[in-house]
Formats: structure tokens, sequence, C-alpha cells
């Protein structure tokens, strides 16, 4: 028997946006750890991001960053990125192409840093940004905060490197694996248009 959404715009949108919820509070979700991949010309790149909001109302979704990242400077550039879904136990795949803010010291970043565990913490309280060079191998931390061996007050002082990226969603292409036959549609957000594509 097929879903509901095999055959359904309606459908599918429902099952795409209840994924994405999911995915940010379920960890084992699928849909949590997205590749997202900016850049321009001969520089594009890739890697996994944390889905940390969705947001339906406003076609959007956020993770976090680094205000050091390599990935900053390319987003200056260029702010258009796509992002990529695989559920390998439903056989969904969606790829959305996006529209990136870069929220730095703002209201934006002071909520969800409010929101960002003590652990999750450690990442920003790194000396050198993510990429720098280093002659000997290293989490990039001291030796007292590699150890969890810092308090929630020691933790702010990563703030100054968190950013919150926001993804305002302008297209979604779905994808489903399916034995009776595959099925593939496309949603423009900016228009309102959803039409079937052959998988």
């Amino acid at each position: 028997m097929q879903p509901a959404y095999y055959e359904d715009f309606k459908e599918i949108k429902k099952k795409i946006w209840s994924m994405l919820d999911d995915a940010v509070t379920n960890r084992n979700s699928q849909f949590r750890i997205p590749v997202f991949v900016c850049g321009e010309q001969k520089d594009f790149d890739g890697r996994i991001v944390v889905l940390r909001k969705s947001d339906q109302s406003n076609n959007l979704l956020q993770f976090h960053s680094d205000i050091r990242s390599d990935k900053i400077p390319k987003l200056k550039n260029n702010n258009n990125a796509s992002m990529l879904f695989y559920d390998k136990e439903e056989k969904i795949q969606i790829r959305l192409k996006v529209e990136c803010i870069i929220n730095h010291n703002n209201e934006i970043t002071k909520e969800s840093w409010k929101n960002t565990g003590h652990i999750s913490r450690k990442c920003y309280l790194v000396d050198n940004g993510p990429g720098t060079e280093s002659p000997t191998p290293t989490s990039g931390l001291k030796p007292e905060l590699d150890n969890f061996e810092f308090t929630i007050e020691q933790s702010e002082k990563g703030y100054k490197n968190f950013t919150v990226i926001q993804c305002k969603i302008k297209s979604i292409e779905w994808l489903y694996l399916a034995a009776k036959g595959h099925r593939r549609a496309r949603f423009e957000l900016n228009n309102n248009k959803e039409y079937w594509l052959v998988p």
C-alpha cells in the first residue's frame, strides 16, 4: 500500500515539513544532519551541518556556525546555497535551494545562544578558527576546556564566535524511492508552483 504522499502535492509537503520539524529535536532523525553546499564558480564546498530550527510559516531552516569558518566569506560573496537531506528508512531525499542570512551578535544569535547547551558551546571556545593549520593533532581547545571542565560562565566567551545561519528556502525537490515506481516533485516557493518530474 502506497503512503498518502505518493501522488499528492499537499501530502508531500506535509511529510517534508514533519520530517524537518522532527529533525530539530530528534537526534536519531536522518534529516538532522543535512549536507550544506555553498561557494561560487570553481570554489564550491560541502559539509554536514546540524539542523537547529524548522519554520514552515517562513520557509526557513537554520543551523549554527563559527564566524571564523571558511563558509562565512563564501556566503558573504554568494548567499545562494543548497541543502541535501536523505532518509534511507523513509527512502525520501529532498534537495533545497536556499538564500542564506548570516546572523552574528544580534537578537537571533542571543536567543539561539541562550538555548545552546553547556557542552555544545565548547566548539566556539577554540582559540583559532575551524580549519586553521596546526603543527600537531588538536581539538583547538586549551587542556582545561578539552575535558569539559568549564563552567557555563566560562562558556560565555564563545558567544563572540557564535553565528546563526538562516536559510530561506526558494525551492524544494522531493524524491521518493518506491518499488511500485519512484516519484519526484518540485515546489517553487517564491511563486507557489508545483509540478511532477521524471525520477
